[in-house]
């Protein structure tokens, strides 16, 4: 059994129990000690109305101190957050919620109100949002409710609400954790082997419990989600406070959860994003941006403020033009960049100077301390670790994964990338699989053929994804732009689509990608 998040979060709680924990992007501030006592009250509120262990909860609430709260004191409660965004097309959505089979929904009062009302969710799809309805986005698992904010028309009369909750937390065990339920491999969704909830003051489980599951993409066909235990992600935690380290008086801006909580262990502040002056207004030490937001933050402000330490680029390659603009833009800090996956946070770490230094391959760095690595015979770099996810949810356990990249190690034992394998694309962040979603586009009527590939652009290193098509008869673009949000991930939707005549062939007549990507770029 490793470390446990929760307890590690809690006990950082106890340590500096009046310190500002996080500031929300309006400035809302939570001290440490509110942190600990809103989680534990929303675990007693959730334990009380009947959240047995290993229950999975849609987890719906908009980035705030409130949210975090909500989410620690799900998982204190026995909850497992799956994290499937509910603006994905419905069906992709369903198609998660039939894997997953959660048994609650904890979202915004104001998200019940828009996906409740169908002229406010054809509001929604006009501007390019579809929405669900949370209230019953899939009738066959019979979901209870609960809600942040106050109560507006759309709430279940039924759900439970999660603020402004009085008297104090009852004692349920800082342990308090997550059945194993949701264990992958288990066969069966989140709810799979629930028993009913131990009453007050029991344990609620141990570290190598699942406590989020984190899908990574995929069609209503094929969706994948990845299982993190609360050992797996405190791992995973440490790893990170090894080599980028916090302590109290540090201010930690990002959105992201692999940062904001060792920012909250190791005692510093949780800066969330907002207007571009919260990272001078709040003299931020430490800031994590993918590199194409850093391109354009750079254009924004052009000097990052001095208090800045250290500079976190992820997400995403950081091509040497992010690189150079971001070492301009913070002399004073140390400028990092992130190479991780969702199944393994982090991997490795290198420096922008490193980077620009290597010229052959884009430099990945050292493993972390704790990180296994290992090479097959076509240099695709496998990875394993105490921070590595339990494993693929509905499927066995896994000791390693394989990251899809080609690796070398260098005389120096740093990791290089060579390139990727099967043709993945990243855009903002998001790995996108051509061959998961090529068939089924392929398959429209009027649709000959279809592919995926993305363009890199050669200063912000994000990607094009640009989707080409071979017209068959009845051919109509309208009509394929319609169907493409109900056939493809939210963050996988092409930029542009290009219609050929053909597409180009290698000599065995199979797609040549590369040929494919000259025949689409713009002049």
């Amino acid at each position: 059994m490793g470390s446990d998040l929760l307890a590690q979060v809690f006990a950082a709680c106890e340590r500096t129990p009046g310190a500002t924990a996080i500031v929300g992007a309006r400035g809302r501030e939570l001290t440490f000690g509110g942190l600990r006592e809103r989680a534990l009250r929303i675990r007693d509120r959730l334990v009380a109305d009947g959240l047995a262990r290993g229950d999975g909860v849609l987890y719906a609430v908009e980035p705030s101190p409130d949210a975090i709260a909500v989410a620690l004191g799900v998982v204190a409660a026995g909850g497992v957050l799956v994290l499937a965004d509910p603006g994905l097309a419905p069906e992709i959505l369903a198609a998660r919620l039939r894997l997953a089979r959660p048994r609650w929904v904890v979202a915004g009062s104001l998200l019940y109100a828009v996906t409740s009302f169908a002229p406010l969710r054809a509001l929604a799809r006009r501007r390019g949002v579809l929405l669900p309805g949370l209230r019953d986005p899939l009738p066959e698992l019979d979901l209870r409710h609960a809600y942040t904010g106050r109560w507006l028309p759309g709430v279940p009369r039924d759900a439970v609400r999660l603020r402004g909750l009085n008297g104090p937390p009852t004692g349920v065990g800082l342990g308090a954790g997550l059945g194993a339920g949701l264990g992958a491999g288990a066969g069966a969704g989140a709810g799979a082997g629930a028993g009913a909830a131990e009453p007050t003051g029991a344990s609620r489980g141990d570290a190598d419990d699942p406590a989020a599951v984190i899908f990574t993409s995929g069609t209503t066909a094929h969706p994948r989600a990845v299982v993190h235990t609360r050992a797996s992600l405190a791992a995973g935690l440490e790893i990170f406070r090894d080599r980028f380290p916090v302590e109290p008086g540090d201010v930690v801006h990002t959105d992201g959860l692999m940062l904001g909580l060792p920012a909250l262990i190791g005692g510093a502040t949780w800066s969330m994003p907002g207007p571009d002056k919260l990272i001078f207004e709040r003299r931020v030490t430490h800031l994590y941006c993918v590199p194409v937001e850093l391109a354009a933050l750079v254009e924004r402000v052009e000097r990052l403020p001095e208090s800045l330490r250290h500079l976190l680029l992820g997400s995403a390659p950081a091509p040497p033009a992010v690189l150079r603009k971001a070492i301009a833009a913070a002399p004073g800090a140390e400028v990092l960049s992130i190479y991780a996956m969702t199944e393994a946070l982090p991997i490795a770490l290198a420096s922008a100077a490193e980077k620009l230094a290597c010229t052959e391959g884009d430099l990945l760095g050292a493993p972390l301390p704790g990180v296994g690595v290992r090479f097959t015979e076509d240099q695709e770099l496998i990875v394993g670790g105490p921070h590595l996810a339990r494993g693929y949810l509905g499927e066995p356990p896994h000791d390693e994964v394989a990251t899809g990249d080609l690796v070398r190690m260098d005389g120096q034992g740093r990791l290089v990338l060579l390139g990727r394998k099967k043709d993945m694309i990243l855009r903002d962040g998001f790995n996108i699989y051509p061959s998961l979603y090529e068939p089924a586009i392929a398959a429209l009527p009027g649709v000959a053929d279809a592919a995926i590939v993305g363009l890199a652009d050669p200063v912000t290193g994000d990607e094009e994804v640009v989707l080409a098509l071979v017209p068959g008869d009845g051919f109509q673009e309208a009509a394929v732009r319609a169907r493409l949000p109900t056939l493809v991930d939210a963050g996988a939707l092409p930029d542009r689509i290009a219609v050929l005549a053909d597409f180009p062939r290698s000599s065995r007549r199979k797609l040549d990608r590369a040929a494919l990507r000259t025949a689409i770029r713009r002049p």
